[in-house]
């Protein structure tokens, strides 16, 4: 399942970049180490959009979401990303973009991973 916040700053590039960073991720178990790839172990992807990841509680008592993308902007993106994942080779599934959903989750293993766009430089647009 990878929930994804779209923040203000974020460019479709920047989504493309993470949806290649997702695919080509060795992350599955082969033999005692991270090995194998979401496409190895024929595995789907669940994509939640979640503006909350942008709420900042550094001051005061209520978050603030001003870092999140407006919400055309973030569905946008979403849909991209989305779109970027898919033409990897991976099944996606995904979530309602602004609707209220209760998601379940099984977790297999000791290791979970934030990926983020913040602090990528121009001149890493294009590597994963």
């Amino acid at each position: 399942m990878i929930l994804l916040g779209v923040g203000a700053k974020d460019r479709p590039e920047d989504g493309e970049r993470l949806a290649a960073k997702i695919a080509g991720l060795r992350i599955f178990e082969e033999a005692g180490k991270m090995q194998r790839a979401l496409a190895d172990v024929g595995g789907v992807v669940l994509v939640v959009p979640q503006f909350t990841l942008y709420g900042d509680a550094r001051h005061g008592r209520r978050p603030d979401f001003t870092a999140a993308a407006p919400p055309e902007l973030g569905k946008r993106l979403f849909e991209a990303f989305c779109g970027a994942v898919r033409g990897s080779g991976l099944e996606v599934r995904q979530g309602r973009f602004g609707a209220a959903m209760l998601v379940s989750l099984e977790a297999d293993g000791p290791v979970t991973l934030a990926l983020s766009t913040d602090g990528w430089r121009e001149s890493e647009l294009g590597s994963s």
